[in-house]
């Protein structure tokens, strides 16, 4: 697993046990490193992804809904709604590639969602990438897509 990818489910971990304790985002984190460890690079992106997509918490909730059709954001899993949030705030708010965020999320989706998740997951995502103006890298690059080594 290559180091952002390891900050992503770090990332994800921290805000899903924040969304089930409702602890502070800083004693989450602090509480999170001294049982997981990484290098310091990893675990930097870690923390901005989580408390970037915690910020932003009604922002992101809001675009989430707004393609969740026949989905109340309450009604949808807890797995899948961290990471819905996560992967929405890094496709509105940094420069990785839009099909580099969404298919991290798939992956997160398959290890620690049900069945469907992957699925429900990607076309989520893809909704809020299209309502927000920005291409999938296959569209970006003429021709380069997923698995093309952005990550």
């Amino acid at each position: 697993m290559g180091r952002r990818s390891k900050a992503r489910e770090c990332a994800f971990q921290m805000l899903y046990q924040h969304e089930l304790t409702g602890e502070a985002m800083t004693e989450v984190v602090d509480g999170f490193w001294r049982i997981r460890h990484t290098t310091e690079p990893a675990r930097r992106l870690a923390e901005s992804l989580a408390r970037g997509a915690q910020a932003h918490l009604a922002e992101l909730d809001a675009g989430i809904a707004s393609h969740a059709a026949h989905w109340r954001l309450d009604r949808i899993a807890t797995i899948e709604r961290t990471l819905l949030r996560l992967a929405a705030y890094e496709l509105l708010h940094t420069d990785t590639p839009p099909a580099v965020v969404i298919d991290e999320a798939v992956e997160l989706a398959k290890r620690f969602g049900e069945a469907e998740s992957p699925s429900f997951v990607n076309g989520i995502l893809d909704a809020v990438m299209r309502s927000a103006g920005k291409a999938p890298a296959a569209e970006e690059a003429g021709g380069r897509g997923k698995g093309s080594g952005h990550d």
